[in-house]
């Protein structure tokens, strides 16, 4: 039976999976093969730097012909299911390797270019990379030398090839490549490390192409744009949902490392029609001298993400980008997208709500200390069951039981609600819930009502030990531009609307919040770093 979301009035907050929409069997390969054999010739892949005349160039018939190079090159090395690691910062060279890893049925591992050598050493060898592909210098450190250095703690890695331009890699002889099957493994990645030490989640080829189709596909971009992505591509953002999103979509894809002045300046000249970016990706863009006198009139949909978006700083990207605003909530456990909103949702959705639940995702809010379902708009943990999940966690048995129970729902950690139609609002995480004197705190709640405070430009609630009330709330404040730190009318916006005991008792100040490759703060960090005095604290009067 097909089950479609239409006028769907639920009475608890259960959502079956819509199937109207069918699953498409085909892996990341066969996606680049359909778009080179359907326009060969239209622009798919640009890399996005400050010179123009730097900016490399690929129709999807030249892509497809590199990729082939890369797989040919691969197979020289490795076998079909090895795992290769693939360390570079945001460069074009990236997706060429990961869809030439794909068309040789090789597991990419994806690695954060943040990564120490220690880092690096753990995700090369919890998934026994075979092989890695790796950069040379960036921002003073050379991947390719470091990997190099790692080799005799690594029995499992026998070939380091480069991502110069002079790398063998590029020069590969395809020959006949293997079969591969949409049910096998594409990549594995290594979960951002909100909570602690990261666990390499399985991602497989239908999983990934089919998350990336419908997130394309609901968003109703016109087919042949362009997509400029600065979300990292060592990220199920970037060369999940990002690079196969465009590519469903027959669009360029204009790969880019972020910079506020360099994403305005990519917008206006290479005219592109969907930007997706963290929340303090934004805010530095709408911060920047340059943004008044930037074009945005090609700009159809700016999407934000990997963490929950203050109702007011939607209403401020609508207005200031001339753009409809897109919101997700998604996991890496997901292949990346769970939830997403409609072009045509009202204000009040787009700016409260993260939309409904993919087609072919189940979702339900339940109480995580019981598992029971909950009635809508009460608050529980989000369990997800759908056609882009994970099969587990690489090697760590344990945390894949304990994410996955026995009826395949992923418990994914994150508190919400669900309303009678289905869509989803996001209130933080199970783990960053704050208990005060046995009453439950949520941040979420507090930092809404804090984002609307015009000397305010990013915040975080979390709890702090206390020795009387267990935890005690704090708040970490990134003021506005030109803002200082006023915390009597941080106090006054506070007490406005919520009551005592939800009030922030202490106050930091923060330059930079800690930040997951997703976009995710850190609150753990933000914990530690109060604990060891790093953040300037500001007295209460």
């Amino acid at each position: 039976m097909v089950h479609t979301s239409q006028d769907v009035r639920l009475t608890e907050s259960h959502w079956p999976a819509d199937t109207s929409v069918p699953v498409v069997e085909s892996t990341v390969g066969d996606l680049l093969r359909e778009a080179a054999s359907e326009v060969p010739d239209s622009p798919a892949l640009v890399g996005g730097v400050a010179d123009p005349g730097q900016r490399r160039r690929w129709t999807f018939a030249q892509l497809l012909a590199d990729a082939e190079a890369v797989a040919g090159a691969l197979l020289e090395h490795v076998k079909p299911g090895d795992r290769l690691g693939v360390w570079a910062p945001n460069v074009p060279e990236w997706e060429v390797v990961q869809f030439g890893a794909a068309l040789a049925g090789v597991v990419v591992v994806t690695l954060n270019p943040a990564y120490t050598a220690a880092e690096a050493r753990y995700a090369l060898g919890q998934s026994r990379c075979a092989a890695a592909v790796a950069a040379g210098d960036y921002r003073g450190k050379n991947f390719r030398d470091i990997v190099e250095s790692l080799r005799d703690e690594l029995p499992d890695l026998h070939t380091v090839l480069s991502f110069d331009a002079d790398s063998p890699l590029w020069t590969g002889t395809a020959g006949r490549l293997p079969d591969v099957d949409p049910g096998d493994p594409a990549m594995i990645q290594y979960t951002s490390g909100t909570t602690g030490f990261p666990k390499g989640a399985i991602l497989s080829h239908r999983g990934m192409v089919n998350n990336a189709r419908l997130f394309a596909r609901r968003f109703s971009i016109a087919a042949g744009s362009v997509w400029l992505n600065p979300l990292p591509m060592f990220h199920v953002g970037g060369c999940g949902f990002g690079a196969m999103g465009a590519m469903w979509n027959r669009s360029t894809h204009v790969v880019t490392a972020f910079e506020p002045g360099l994403a305005l300046e990519l917008i206006e000249s290479e005219r592109a029609a969907f930007f997706p970016g963290v929340p303090t990706m934004l805010i530095g863009m709408m911060e920047h001298p340059r943004f008044a006198e930037t074009d945005l009139s090609s700009l159809q949909v700016v999407m934000s993400g990997g963490t929950t978006v203050p109702p007011e700083l939607v209403e401020r990207v609508e207005k200031a980008f001339g753009a409809r605003f897109g919101a997700i909530f998604g996991q890496t456990e997901n292949s990346g997208v769970m939830c997403q909103s409609m072009p045509d949702d009202s204000t009040e959705d787009k700016t409260r709500r993260v939309g409904r639940p993919l087609e072919q995702t189940a979702m339900k809010v339940v109480d995580p200390a019981t598992g029971e379902v909950l009635p809508c708009g009460q608050v529980g943990e989000f369990w997800v069951r759908g056609i882009g999940q994970f099969s587990g966690y690489y090697d760590r048995p344990e945390a894949t039981a304990e994410a996955l129970d026995a009826d395949g729902w992923f418990h994914t950690g994150d508190l919400g609600t669900m309303d009678d139609r289905g869509y989803v609002a996001v209130t933080g995480r199970v783990k960053d819930m704050i208990i005060r004197g046995g009453e439950n705190i949520y941040p979420r709640e507090i930092e809404d009502v804090l984002h609307t405070h015009p000397g305010i430009a990013e915040v975080a609630v979390v709890g702090v030990p206390h020795e009387y009330w267990g935890e005690q709330v704090a708040a970490v404040i990134r003021p506005a531009a030109g803002a200082g730190a006023d915390v009597e009318s941080w106090l006054a916006c506070v007490r406005s609307t919520l009551s005592g005991q939800k009030t922030p008792k202490r106050w930091f100040t923060t330059d930079a919040m800690p930040l997951t490759a997703g976009g995710k703060v850190q609150k753990f960090r933000l914990v530690e770093q109060i604990a060891a005095g790093e953040l300037p604290e500001v007295t209460t009067p």
